[in-house]
């Protein structure tokens, strides 16, 4: 997992001052105006099209009740799916929706618009709920399509998107809004935050009022809402980040160069996902078997390497989900049992960005990797030795 390091204090202070001059400190000051602007830019969206909110699920929340408002009686069921973070399900469920778990598709771990077109009765549903898995794009046009075909309204949580949006956003971005999280270990992080990005302004400003109490020029309440602002001094910290993105970028995508180099000639290399396949605050290996899996965490935990089965057990296994209404999901119970995608530690540290074993501490500046670790995989053993070391801002 990416340890976080957030802005250091000397890059706030610029922006914490203008917060002492203007004492505004929530409801859509002028930092957090600023930030949502900025990002707007940086997306190449119309300068309204982002909304900040304070988390990324309070803004996936928002766009739920802008786009979809509350559930009805007529329309009960959101369809989201079974693999992906508790929040997808717990955004939902906060508009009033009931659960249905779907699968995912075996080489993306995303919902598939046409497969659920073709193959789900829809009766009843009035929310889905794509989600880009391990910050992987989501198709916005396929979505809008799905859209337009069934009048099923579409958001997307798109928590771990920040990059692939950056880089493609034609084809991550449109009327379908996408929320972001800004959460300290996401690649972009202000510590606890988040937004929500659409093309269509007039959906924005409902986002806006939906996260403001139903407030938006006026103190009437217009709409289901919650309280989901982004604070000033959040809101600073993301303006000091947008400062240093170009650097941190650069940073995390050494990271992801430094573990395909150690890992160059082995078996492990074709099943090692990175930035930029995936958001680069992961580093993922694909197991295809039980097996594969519980040899690989019995050499990492030997080792002292910090790992995890991301995504957990899926949505449906958790105790306060079991028994909701879902279909069989053989991708998703494969990837819970195998677990199919294992997470391992990465670090930031003083400035630059690392990887590490617990049993040997980093020391300076560099990149250590274990004095000897063995990773028995397919029957083979592999060794990476501590000869093997880089320089995050600028790859030595």
């Amino acid at each position: 997992m990416l340890r976080p390091q957030l802005p250091a204090a000397e890059r706030l202070l610029p922006h914490l001052r203008k917060i002492d001059a203007t004492r505004v400190y929530s409801n859509f000051g002028p930092l957090a105006l600023e930030f949502g602007a900025r990002l707007a830019h940086h997306f190449g969206l119309p300068e309204t099209g982002v909304v900040v909110a304070s988390s990324g699920t309070a803004a996936l929340i928002g766009a739920i009740l802008a786009t979809a408002g509350r559930a009805s009686p007529e329309k009960p069921l959101a369809v989201v799916p079974a693999f992906t973070f508790i929040a997808t399900a717990s955004a939902a469920e906060a508009c009033g929706y009931r659960l249905r778990f779907v699968d995912v598709d075996r080489e993306d771990f995303e919902l598939d618009p046409k497969r659920l077109l073709a193959e789900h009765d829809l009766d009843g549903v009035g929310l889905v709920i794509p989600v880009g898995a391990f910050g992987q794009a989501v198709d916005q046009a396929a979505w809008k399509k799905f859209r337009d075909k069934t009048g099923i309204a579409v958001v997307v949580d798109g928590a771990a998107c920040f990059e692939v949006v950056t880089s493609s956003p034609s084809h991550t971005l449109g009327e379908i809004s996408l929320a972001l999280s800004f959460h300290a270990t996401k690649s972009f992080g202000v510590g606890e935050g988040g937004c929500a990005l659409t093309r269509d302004v007039n959906l924005a400003m409902r986002m806006a009022r939906a996260i403001n109490f139903g407030f938006f020029g006026s103190r009437d309440c217009q709409s289901a809402n919650i309280n989901g602002k982004l604070s000033e001094y959040h809101a600073a910290v993301g303006l000091a980040e947008l400062d240093g993105w170009a650097e941190k970028s650069h940073a995390l995508l050494s990271v992801a160069e430094g573990y395909r180099s150690a890992l160059k000639g082995t078996s492990l290399l074709e099943r090692f996902l990175a930035a930029p396949q995936v958001a680069s605050c992961y580093a993922l290996i694909r197991c295809e078997t039980a097996t594969d899996a519980q040899r690989l965490e019995r050499a990492l935990a030997g080792n002292g390497i910090g790992f995890r089965r991301w995504y957990g057990a899926g949505l449906h296994l958790h105790s306060y989900h079991a028994g909701l209404e879902r279909e069989a999901l053989p991708v998703t119970s494969v990837a819970q049992i195998s677990g199919k995608r294992l997470r391992f530690r990465l670090l930031d540290h003083g400035g630059a960005f690392r990887i590490a074993s617990q049993k040997h501490p980093i020391v300076g500046d560099d990149v250590a990797f274990p004095t000897k670790l063995l990773i028995t995989f397919h029957g083979h053993e592999i060794s990476l030795s501590s000869n093997r070391r880089m320089w995050a801002n600028g790859v030595k």
